[in-house]
């Protein structure tokens, strides 16, 4: 008889989770104000556009800041010359074209997760697999209207997809056909619980380029209980097994680890350093904000140290792109590749617009975490896009829609969050996003200044 596993520590919070929390407060719409070591800097949020202001600019912005003062602070910004017209308005997206889809090919799985947004894999149904003429009309549809030179992506999910490997294979093999015959840059992508990953898996996903994501929630311990098998046995060992050829393969193939941050795993940076090591593309994190049965949900206690373990990533991110070398912490490198593009929008993501989600029946939804779910059903294959419905979602969606939204700095950054969390559970994780987004703007401007060339940007004078 085994002994039983004990609970392991969480990390001490320090007080710089508390320090962004403050300073990332929301205060005005239109601006967000943050200093680093060399310059004082302005967010202005119509169009996510950062400056560098002087001191009593930035002191008479403070002023108005703090006082709440609407039209100062418009006044302010037109001195500047930085006032613009709306790069949002309140219109909703009409009629978006499809460029991306993601197939259940699979609602079954042979893990456990307690905090599973598909319910263990079946979706609150009975298992079933996609069949090959749902996921061949699945391919059809994504390629119909696509025109020469666009870009779309097909992507396999479950439960876990590699139960219905022979689907995702015919799938793949009709969309890259199509897509060749149209001139059309395809993309694939498959995310899975690495427990059924084989050689030849490796190899078929190193000739199409995939994108593989594996759900893995730390080292062994903290993996395997909060990821066994039905059976209760950890799946560790087995992932690792299994995976490792596809990470000695990986040249057009990129494998990335996705870590489902709990109360029970927030030992960020060991996780993150260990996946590194172990030669993952990429390793990033998300916090569990929404679980069917509310178990392992983030509060906002546990979200604060999970913002103390980021900025520790972030820091070491920044030493070492500083230091001329790679750091793939995935959502570092995404922040840093967003703030640069200044990316402003209205929603968080595709869902319901030009991403949906396709059943194991050929259902449509507004996204993968929807399969199943009327709050999200878009229509199905053999009728097509329910307009009326994905009308109405893009205009309740639209983030001046969302309260308490409106009124926040980080609205087109954030763009109000994960729909499926949000209509789910709310916004628990509103001061963690602005703490990071707070944090990681600073970043920006410490590695902008330190190493441009990151950026494509040209050298800092002096």
């Amino acid at each position: 008889m085994s002994a039983p596993s004990k609970e392991l520590s969480s990390p001490p919070v320090s007080s710089e989770a508390r320090r962004l929390f403050a300073l990332s407060a929301p205060q005005v719409p239109e601006l967000h104000l943050f200093q680093t070591e060399q310059e004082r800097h302005l967010l202005v949020v119509n169009g996510s556009r950062l400056f560098g202001v002087d001191a009593e600019a930035f002191e008479a912005l403070e002023r108005a800041q703090g006082a709440r003062d609407g039209e100062a602070v418009q006044r302010l910004l037109k001195e500047l010359g930085v006032d613009e017209a709306p790069f949002i308005d309140d219109a909703p997206i009409e009629s978006p074209p499809i460029r991306a889809l993601s197939l259940a090919v699979a609602q079954k799985c042979n893990l456990g997760c307690t905090y599973c947004y598909a319910q263990q894999g079946d979706f609150g149904g009975p298992a079933k697999n996609m069949p090959l003429q749902t996921a061949l009309e699945s391919v059809d549809l994504l390629l119909r209207d696509v025109g020469q030179g666009e870009r779309v992506n097909l992507s396999f999910l479950g439960g876990e997809p590699l139960f219905n490997r022979s689907i995702i294979r015919a799938a793949t093999e009709r969309a890259v056909e199509q897509a060749r015959a149209k001139g059309v840059s395809l993309t694939l992508s498959l995310t899975t619980n690495g427990t059924l990953v084989n050689a030849e898996d490796a190899d078929f996903f190193e000739q199409h380029g995939f994108a593989v994501t594996v759900s893995l929630d730390g080292g062994q311990e903290v993996h395997d209980r909060l990821r066994s098998f039905k059976g209760g046995q950890g799946s560790f060992t087995r992932v690792m097994e299994n995976v490792a050829p596809l990470l000695a393969r990986q040249r057009q193939m990129q494998v990335s680890a996705r870590v489902t941050v709990t109360p029970r795993n927030l030992e960020l940076r060991e996780t993150l350093d260990t996946f590194v090591g172990l030669g993952f593309h990429s390793v990033g994190f998300s916090p569990m904000l929404s679980s069917p049965t509310g178990r392992d949900e983030m509060g906002h206690a546990e979200l604060e140290l999970m913002l103390e373990q980021m900025v520790d990533c972030g820091r070491e991110f920044e030493r070492q792109i500083i230091a001329g070398r790679r750091y793939p912490f995935a959502n570092m490198v995404n922040a840093m590749r967003e703030i640069h593009k200044g990316t402003h929008r209205p929603y968080p993501c595709g869902a319901g617009a030009g991403y949906l989600g396709v059943s194991a029946s050929g259902e449509l939804a507004a996204c993968h975490r929807f399969v199943g779910d009327e709050e999200g059903a878009m229509g199905d294959l053999a009728t097509g896009v329910d307009k009326v419905r994905q009308a109405r979602w893009l205009t309740e969606r639209h983030v001046h829609r969302q309260e308490p939204c409106r009124s926040c700095w980080a609205r087109y950054m954030c763009s109000g969050g994960c729909h499926h969390e949000v209509i789910q559970r709310g916004r628990p994780a509103c001061d963690y996003i602005r703490g990071w987004l707070h944090y990681c703007l600073e970043a920006y401007s410490r590695l902008a200044q330190a190493r441009p060339d990151y950026f494509g940007l040209p050298p800092a004078a002096g």
